[in-house]
């Protein structure tokens, strides 16, 4: 079973039937086409940097690496993002990526 941050468990108590939705609806969207579950997850992880999101850095880093993804291909996801939203939210990123990975590059 998946172990989520408190925050988020709050939220699924106060908020039981719109939390299931939400769930369900995130199966859905990686159900609806072809792209696989290491690609999906990185892609989230750019969504995530650019929301400069440090929770959503941490879970989608964390379940790209469980769907296969390396270091390196985390890593050059952040990066890519540079000219889109600037040094200084991938520089925070990086962070918040070694925060879950490790501090090994």
């Amino acid at each position: 079973m998946a172990q989520y941050p408190k925050n988020y468990t709050i939220i699924q108590k106060k908020f039981t039937k719109l939390m299931k939705a939400h769930e369900k609806a995130g199966k859905l969207a990686k159900e609806a086409g072809p792209i696989d579950a290491k690609t999906g997850n990185l892609i989230q992880l750019a969504a995530c940097v650019a929301l400069r999101s440090e929770g959503g850095v941490h879970s989608h880093a964390r379940r790209a690496m469980q769907a296969g993804a390396s270091k390196d291909e985390i890593y050059h996801t952040i990066a890519l993002l540079i000219n889109t939203v600037g040094f200084p939210t991938i520089a925070a990123a990086f962070s918040w990526v070694n925060d879950v990975i490790g501090k090994k590059n």
